[in-house]
């Protein structure tokens, strides 16, 4: 079982496939890697994947100690694996909250990466919704409560939900994710664990234009998660991206993505 082992840290990841282009993936918020196999197999035989589990989920584990992750523990964990296995470059694909950590591979290796491909990525500009339903951090005190006691926060969705506040698909999301104390305790420790994940999302532009990186940014055109709208600045101020708009949402995106990769390979060409 592959981990990438520093400072009591594990980083767990997968390998599929055998190619010449090396991708490294990182899923979205309450999956594992194992949901990149989705891709794997649309990117076959032309890649080989890394697939990683985010902290929190799957098998890798952060201790306590290490809270919060750090951009540069993260990528001195990436040149890690980059000097085992005599790795020079690479591609890079985040969903959702996969794409704060593509975001720091982008800052720690920028000219080392082939291309990038951001579905659905959080780190960017975030809808306000999904923000409250994944890293609850200005009410940091009453989430810590919650986790046990989530009674008060249910009353307070249906209330959003009888006055029609919020999208009711975000509200399904919110309610799934905050289920089960496993559950809420992922989200508590996501928040804690992934708070100095931020970025200057201009230094991330520059960056990716002065390489003439190429970047596919996939969107659902339903996902009310991760909203169009809320990146156009983004798309607008990159010199090489290729807009893909699908038609779903935020829950199916990474497999209609995998359905459009086995349809433009040429991408990987």
């Amino acid at each position: 079982m592959p981990f990438i082992q520093r400072e009591n840290s594990k980083l767990h990841y997968q390998v599929f496939g055998r190619g010449e282009n090396i991708v490294f993936a990182f899923h979205g918020y309450g999956q594992e890697s194992s949901h990149i196999n989705t891709l794997a197999d649309a990117l076959k035989p032309e890649c080989t994947l890394y697939a990683f589990d985010l902290f929190f989920h799957g098998k890798s584990k952060l201790p306590k100690s290490k809270w919060p992750l750090q951009k540069v523990f993260l990528c001195t964990l990436i040149k890690q694996l980059l000097e085992e296995q005599n790795i020079t470059r690479f591609s890079v694909m985040g969903f959702s909250m996969g794409g704060k950590f593509a975001l720091t591979l982008i800052e720690g290796f920028p000219d080392q990466i082939d291309r990038v491909l951001l579905v659905a990525p959080d780190g960017i500009k975030t809808n306000f919704w999904y923000s409250m339903a994944t890293y609850p951090g200005w009410l940091q005190g009453l989430f810590k409560r919650t986790v046990l006691r989530p009674v008060p926060f249910f009353k307070f969705v249906n209330l959003l939900d009888r006055y029609n506040v919020v999208d009711k698909g975000l509200l399904r999301f919110a309610n799934w994710h905050m289920e089960s104390t496993p559950k809420r305790l992922r989200i508590y420790k996501s928040w804690m664990g992934f708070s100095q994940l931020t970025f200057d999302i201009r230094k991330i532009v520059q960056l990716l234009n002065q390489n003439g990186t190429q970047v596919y940014l996939f969107l659902g055109e339903y996902d009310k998660v991760i909203p169009q709208h809320s990146l156009q600045v983004f798309i607008k101020a990159l010199q090489h991206c290729e807009l893909v708009l699908l038609k779903t949402g935020h829950t199916f995106l990474l497999h209609d993505v995998a359905n459009y990769l086995r349809r433009h390979r040429e991408i990987f060409r």
